[in-house]
């Protein structure tokens, strides 16, 4: 069983995109979402499709379980997507020893950029880049479960950054 541990942060400016990656393009929707679990389905812009089960109640830690997909059978799954499907480019920076996800949003969430770091235990403490801004882990309004299915406090999340 994997685990997922991971803090969430606001991005402040665009200093990360010195250090940053060329990026992907992700398409994901969920198939099924409930409080304490979810099934999504994720298209990369590389051909690579997957699908995720994650299960737990707290958001920085859930298992994970992960499976490549067929790209055609993925875009069909789009079809049964509760919510919207949500678009994002992620950009992997490395820092300090940890490697950070910036994910920069499209579609109805255009202006959000939220990074994550991926953490081995609860424990761990990553040296915070100089770019990131409010922690946010934890916050459900920022998870994409919450976005794709226009759960939030009827502000627009870009507009809290």
């Amino acid at each position: 069983m994997a685990k997922e541990i991971e803090r969430k942060f606001l991005v402040s400016g665009q200093r990360w995109r010195t250090f940053a990656d060329e990026g992907i393009a992700i398409r994901q929707a969920y198939i099924v979402a409930q409080d304490d679990r979810s099934l999504r389905v994720r298209l990369y812009g590389d051909g690579r499709a997957r699908l995720t089960l994650k299960v737990g109640h707290t958001m920085l830690v859930r298992d994970e379980y992960e499976f490549d997909v067929d790209r055609d059978e993925a875009e069909d799954m789009l079809r049964h997507a509760i919510g919207n499907v949500i678009e994002k480019v992620r950009y992997r920076v490395p820092y300090e020893g940890h490697v950070w996800e910036v994910d920069v949003y499209g579609g109805v969430h255009r202006g959000l950029v939220i990074a994550e770091v991926e953490l081995s235990s609860i424990h761990d403490e990553p040296a915070l880049p100089n770019w990131v801004g409010r922690e946010v882990t934890g916050e459900s309004r920022y998870s994409n479960q919450s976005m794709a299915l226009g759960a939030s406090t009827g502000e627009s999340l870009h507009q809290l950054t």
